[in-house]
């Protein structure tokens, strides 16, 4: 059975949040509304809609009018088994010690690495992403010179990885946070894939806004793999919850925002350790002075 997908962008937060409420109450009703950061620096936010009848192109070009968007693109998508498709096409990922793997590829998994099990379906952060591998490259790189950080949190975490890479090499506990919902039960889901209840706490936070985090605080190492803009925003949040000579390693920032943000955080007091491109995208690691 085919799908159909709508799909917008316009400027800001607030009208996309807006719109995406609207959309939820059209009729036929869409089976999913999303509404997400465009990662290209533009400020725009893309707004989509998924439903199982073709939507009402006319209620569409309304919607897009009120709200000033951009007209919807509408496209039928094809009936495909799209987590067996990603198994097929994601192959393990190797970022120095550290082995990202499905439970397909569990035979590969080589003697003595660090293995972070994360299913096809989990749909972000399987390590494919130039974020993600860039983090999980940088952790590896300051594990080869010796470094050893006691308290760690993975903020903006996604399917946990990089707190769970933490977790597999370091024998404290380790915080994982997310704004979504959605993306805490994913988290806890590939804690307990990976054997690790009771060594990764996942729990539900916009930026440092939670109790867990507030007592947990300072933290010897962050990870922070979210955007630029956050990034920017949580700055002198992130000073203040990162112990003195403690680390960051950020990234979700494309190469031509690096500099921004190095500044903004040399601005609270970071000094950059070392950055990394990879593709398009950066992951920056700074150190508190």
């Amino acid at each position: 059975m085919a799908t159909y997908t709508a799909l917008t962008t316009l400027p800001g937060k607030v009208p996309g949040e807006a719109l995406g409420a609207a959309l939820e109450a059209l009729e036929p009703a869409p089976t999913g509304v999303g509404v997400f950061e465009l990662e290209d620096g533009s400020g725009l936010w893309e707004v989509g809609a998924y439903f199982l009848e073709k939507p009402d192109g006319v209620a569409l070009a309304l919607l897009a009018a009120v709200h000033g968007a951009k007209d919807f693109v509408v496209s039928e998508v094809p009936d495909v088994d799209w987590v067996a498709k990603v198994k097929r096409e994601l192959s393990p990922v190797e970022a120095g010690r550290f082995f990202v793997y499905g439970s397909h590829d569990a035979d590969r998994v080589p003697d003595g690495s660090v293995a972070l099990l994360i299913e096809a379906a989990m749909a972000f952060g399987t390590g494919h992403h130039g974020t993600t591998l860039g983090c999980l490259r940088a952790f590896d790189r300051l594990l080869d010179q010796g470094k050893v950080f006691g308290n760690v949190l993975d903020l903006g975490c996604g399917t946990a990885v990089l707190g769970m890479a933490a977790a597999k090499v370091f024998p404290e506990i380790v915080l994982a946070s997310d704004i979504d919902p959605v993306a805490v039960e994913v988290a806890t889901a590939n804690v307990a894939a990976n054997n690790l209840v009771g060594r990764v706490n996942c729990v539900e936070a916009v930026g440092f806004d939670a109790p867990e985090l507030a007592e947990a605080a300072p933290f010897d190492l962050i990870f922070a793999n979210i955007l630029k803009g956050p990034l920017v925003d949580l700055a002198p949040d992130m000073a203040r919850a990162v112990a003195p000579k403690g680390m960051i390693i950020l990234s979700g920032i494309l190469v031509h925002q690096a500099q921004e943000v190095v500044e903004v955080y040399e601005a609270q007091g970071f000094a950059l350790d070392h950055r990394e491109d990879l593709g398009e995208w950066t992951a920056l690691t700074l150190q508190r002075v």
